[in-house]
């Protein structure tokens, strides 16, 4: 098999695993309800703790974040190359938004692009997720936390791994849409951030 198919077959399997939801799957198995009858209707793990509590929820993000890096690391193995581990994670995160096994309605790929950022390049991920903590926790706004860090993804890219020449490098293009695509499913949050009345961490949905 060539480069090229080895890639590919990791972007096809990169979906499958991002579309295994597991906000949906323990909320069937063991609630027999559906995570995207509640709250926001999102299948992710802010949703499931608000609903569920925090065992469900903690379930839910080591689901997510582990199928991220898997995906990663599938890419790295299969397509021996940097940009297939980054095409395979890109498709993971889109697998999660867009379930193939449950309809194309997902979560917010947050937790799951967290994975494909500690498959891909640690440093980055070490600085993105202090900074993700550091805004929560003043903050208590999930949200404005996972839009920060996706917008700060390409830029820590740029400072922290490639430097100036990183602007030419097909990654270049899959890290601007993981952002991208983390920031457009939070949309509904931004428009919440800038009139007030978005959820902080440990208020009730209203």
């Amino acid at each position: 098999m060539n480069e090229a198919l080895e890639t590919a077959l990791a972007v096809l399997l990169g979906y499958l695993l991002g579309s295994i939801s597991f906000s949906i799957i323990l909320s069937r198995l063991k609630y027999r309800d559906d995570i995207r009858r509640h709250g926001s209707g999102n299948a992710g793990m802010t949703n499931t703790l608000r609903t569920y509590g925090k065992l469900s929820a903690a379930i839910v993000l080591a689901g997510d974040f582990g199928k991220g890096f898997l995906a990663a690391w599938l890419g790295w193995q299969l397509g021996w190359s940097p940009l297939a581990a980054y095409l395979a994670g890109l498709a993971a995160v889109v697998g999660h938004m867009f379930p193939f096994y449950f309809g194309f309605r997902g979560g917010k790929g947050v937790a799951t692009a967290a994975g494909v950022i500690l498959g891909t390049c640690q440093p980055v991920f070490l600085v993105l997720a202090g900074t993700f903590v550091a805004i929560i926790f003043f903050s208590r706004y999930v949200s404005l936390g996972s839009v920060s860090v996706a917008a700060l993804y390409p830029l820590a890219m740029i400072f922290l791994a490639w430097g100036p020449s990183g602007f030419l490098r097909p990654e270049m293009l899959c890290s601007l849409g993981m952002a991208a695509l983390v920031i457009w499913a939070h949309r509904s949050n931004i428009q919440r951030l800038l009139a007030g009345t978005e959820n902080r961490l440990g208020q009730k949905k209203n």
